[in-house]
């Protein structure tokens, strides 16, 4: 099967399979604050991400791209859509245009679209560090993502079966680009171990990529003979997963993605310690079935929610935010104290200090 043909299909098996809403978020709960000294017009959502200035702290994490016609004209409208409202977006995997020049239009279209945008390229963790380069130099990235994906691999009928010298390809890209490396799972999500494993090696971001969104195991299943029914329930919740990085990020930049749809999901997962959101199945569910115009809609009221969620918990910005205090319950509880993870820290915890 064509490179073109799978991305296609995993497109249509994204919106046939749809979100599992698994991430955990309902274990999280804020706590109510009645004087909260805060007002709506003064909540800002600004964000800063290393040397980089955002207007927002939702971007639209990759989806397609080599796919034809079909892949050239979403990206295009992401781009548009993104543009729009200042967001940050990132393509899907770049691999398929350095295999197939005749793909590289379907990625490019974004930073036509968006000349002034910050757009973050994507590739696999078996990319070599020139096709790291070439990457970065097709659309002009800002940043570059490297996709960790062995379950969706393993699942995968033509996947990848050897992932030995992942770890010292990732530091050889790292020390090889002139701009930061941000490592990405794409929804079985990240372990504290593997967040100070990347650390190490000098990677600039990790995006958790948690489970509870698009499931690219039960994906890659509905391609398969045979099926693997036990990667259909593998993951870190993206709840867990972002406390997890935090607990051993000192520093890192997070991205919490995963299942995230909603305003207050986004604002929980930035209270556990995302520095932003990203969001790739919803987003594409609305642009899909209802249009440009609905999903450049649906971002404005995200945005308005999240300003109105901070102004009644008293933060009047992200870093307030991160300090709100909030009850871990739930699976997500027992999961984190297994995991020898303080949950009281985030009970205990004060926007006023």
């Amino acid at each position: 099967m064509s490179r073109s043909k799978r991305k296609w299909d995993h497109i249509q098996l994204a919106m046939s399979t749809g979100q599992t809403r698994l991430a955990g978020f309902e274990d999280i709960n804020f706590v109510h604050q009645s004087i909260p000294h805060t007002s709506l017009d003064q909540a800002n959502i600004n964000v800063e991400i290393g040397e980089l200035s955002l207007s927002s702290p939702i971007f639209i994490n990759g989806m397609t791209g080599g796919g034809g016609e079909r892949t050239w004209r979403i990206n295009r409208d992401l781009a548009i859509a993104a543009k729009a409202l200042g967001l940050a977006v990132s393509v899907g995997s770049q691999m398929s245009a350095l295999k197939d020049p005749s793909e590289i239009s379907s990625y490019k279209i974004v930073r036509k679209e968006y000349p002034e945008g910050l757009i973050i390229g994507n590739l696999g963790s078996e990319a070599t560090v020139d096709q790291a380069k070439a990457a970065i130099d097709m659309i002009e990235a800002n940043a570059l993502q490297i996709h960790l994906n062995v379950v969706q691999e393993l699942t995968m009928p033509e996947g990848d079966r050897d992932f030995r010298s992942a770890l010292q390809r990732i530091e050889e890209i790292v020390r090889s680009v002139n701009v930061p490396i941000i490592v990405k799972e794409v929804g079985f999500g990240m372990s504290k171990e593997t967040v100070s494993m990347l650390k190490s090696v000098g990677v600039a971001a990790v995006d958790v990529g948690g489970f509870g969104g698009t499931n690219f195991a039960r994906i890659e299943n509905e391609r398969r003979k045979r099926e693997l029914p036990f990667f259909n329930e593998w993951g870190i919740p993206t709840a867990v997963s972002i406390a997890e990085a935090r607990e051993v990020s000192g520093g890192i930049t997070i991205f919490g993605t995963g299942g995230i749809q909603t305003s207050l999901d986004a604002t929980k997962a930035i209270a556990l310690g995302a520095d932003a959101v990203g969001m790739a199945g919803f987003i594409l569910g609305i642009l899909l079935n209802e249009g440009i115009e609905a999903l450049i809609e649906e971002l404005h009221n995200l945005h308005d929610e999240i300003k109105m969620i901070m102004t009644a918990l008293g933060a009047s910005n992200i870093a307030e935010l991160q300090k709100a205090p909030l009850i871990i319950s739930g699976k997500t509880h027992h999961w984190l104290t297994e995991r020898d993870i303080n949950t009281k820290k985030y009970s205990q915890r004060s926007i006023l200090g």
